[in-house]
């Protein structure tokens, strides 16, 4: 058995949780040698039971090491553990970092710099927009978004990174193999053709409450700076801007009408000191002190390119769109383009301030 397998093995065993797994490894030094302790080690290390304690000490019995490896190699997944280079520096500093993830897609080193973008799952139009505006310009420019693959601001981000061309990765809540949102499997294969999705769970874990706040405090840990977009009073993103500040990063959050519930969120995050953002460059400018190579997003107060300068696909979206409103349905059936491929296309072009995406899935050019 390698290292590798060793945290695989101890990451198996039910019960233990991220915390008291670090506490377990951290106790007898090696993901080895805590394999080969007996109960009655275990059961010395403050806040391990009896019970656990014999669960641990009989994992060869309690875990079904390789038919999980078999499953790995069958999802084409690899893992990563704190002492591959790959493995996030950030990350590797913060409270009850993984000492595992699965992998399925591509880390690169240019991911150790990273933005974390998160927001309600029930999102407006309003936080939509915005969050595929700041997530286009974040990815523009060079840096990885990261979020949760969550419906909403969630599923928003990680479009509009894709759409820049840039790079982005999806944190779940549950097995790679239980993938949730179902609904989000196909856009989860363009991520992993773009960057990856990661999960710290079995590959056939499913979802439940408890495996999101988990979930959560490796998209804050991993992130430069975590951007809340849109967020109610009561949200998961909140908790995620907590551990983010536990962590020492900063928290960006974009303001919203004072009378609208999915916007008591984040204007609580900023008048508790947040950094208040409407425009990509706001976080970019930021970051310059830790990122002076970082380029800068488009700004937005640039004029919009020639119409002539699209590609293919663009021009043939540009020329589909009219003066009233069209909906992305129709795009999709006189275009001749995918889905995917209309999706992204119409945010490049909603980046380039040729048209306005409108409620219910319908868009309108504007020259």
């Amino acid at each position: 058995m390698n290292r590798t397998e060793a945290y695989l093995a101890i990451n198996l065993i039910p019960n233990i949780g991220p915390v008291r797994l670090r506490k377990l490894v951290d106790y007898f030094g090696t993901p080895e040698d805590a394999l080969r302790a007996k109960a009655s080690q275990i059961a010395a290390i403050n806040g391990f039971d009896q019970k656990l304690a014999d669960t641990i000490a009989d994992w060869e019995n309690q875990i079904d090491l390789l038919g999980e490896l078999r499953k790995i190699t069958d999802h084409q997944l690899t893992l990563l553990t704190q002492e591959d280079e790959l493995y996030p520096d950030l990350l590797r500093q913060a409270p009850g970092a993984p000492f595992l993830l699965y992998v399925w897609g591509t880390l690169t080193k240019r991911d150790h710099n990273a933005i974390g973008v998160v927001g309600s799952r029930q999102a407006t139009h309003y936080g939509l927009s915005t969050a595929k505006k700041l997530s286009f310009q974040i990815a523009y420019a060079g840096y990885t978004v990261i979020s949760g693959l969550a419906r909403g601001i969630d599923t928003a981000a990680h479009e509009a990174a894709l759409a820049a061309k840039g790079r982005t990765i999806a944190v779940i809540g549950s097995g790679i193999g239980k993938l949730y949102p179902p609904e989000n499997q196909a856009l989860a294969e363009r991520i992993a053709e773009n960057g990856a999705v990661i999960s710290e769970y079995p590959v056939d874990r499913l979802a439940d409450k408890q495996t999101f706040p988990y979930r959560n405090r490796i998209v804050a840990g991993w992130s430069n700076g975590l951007l809340v977009v849109e967020a109610p009073g009561r949200s998961g993103s909140l908790i995620t801007a907590q551990q983010a500040v536990e962590t020492g990063r900063t928290v960006y959050a974009v303001p919203g009408p004072i009378d609208k519930p999915t916007s008591l969120g984040c204007n609580r995050l900023i008048q508790q000191g947040a950094k208040l953002v409407v425009d990509g460059n706001d976080i970019l400018d930021d970051l310059m002190t830790l990122f002076p190579t970082a380029p800068q997003a488009p700004k937005t107060e640039q004029p919009p390119p020639p119409v002539t300068d699209l590609s293919l696909d663009e021009k043939i979206l540009y020329d589909a769109l009219g003066t009233d409103e069209t909906h992305i349905d129709d795009l999709i059936a006189h275009s001749g383009l995918t889905p995917a491929t209309v999706s992204a296309t119409l945010m490049r072009l909603e980046m380039k301030r040729l048209l306005k995406p409108l409620p219910g899935r319908r868009y309108v050019r504007l020259i």
